[in-house]
């Protein structure tokens, strides 16, 4: 990848708390998403905060299966899930925390140790946010 690129998000509201989410690039399609009841959406969609975790988790699991497809090991299945945390902090709401688990299925689990010490390195959510939110990622092999 190029030292520098650019990619651009287009938001349209739609109706109450509900937004239309388009990318750059048209054959990705359109993402709806919503506010919780609590606080006057539908719950529709998800909310900011949740792909704010789907994207952490998702670019944790894709650095890390990169890093193992680099040193040709074979995965037989990966899965992971994540916590938020949600707190009050000076009176708002914040995600305080993000609680990570990454559950690659390999043959060899002494092979992926190199990986497990470096993927996080990789992950460019992770490395953006992790000065304003307490990240924890675990990976169980």
């Amino acid at each position: 990848m190029k030292d520098k690129s650019t990619f651009g998000v287009d938001i349209k509201h739609l109706e109450n708390m509900k937004f239309e989410v388009s990318f750059d690039h048209e054959e990705m399609g359109k993402l709806i998403t919503d506010e919780t009841t609590e606080v006057g959406g539908e719950g529709s969609g998800p909310t900011p905060g949740m792909l704010l975790a789907a994207s952490l988790l998702n670019c944790m699991m894709a650095s890390f299966l990169y890093c193992l497809n680099k040193k040709r090991i074979d995965v037989d299945d990966f899965k992971g899930d994540i916590k938020a945390t949600i707190e009050r902090v000076d009176d708002r709401l914040r995600i305080t925390k993000l609680d990570a688990v990454l559950k690659p299925e390999v043959e060899d689990k002494e092979k992926i140790q190199q990986c497990i010490k470096i993927f996080e390195d990789y992950c460019i959510v992770t490395q953006s946010v992790k000065n304003g939110i307490d990240i924890d990622v675990k990976v169980e092999a």
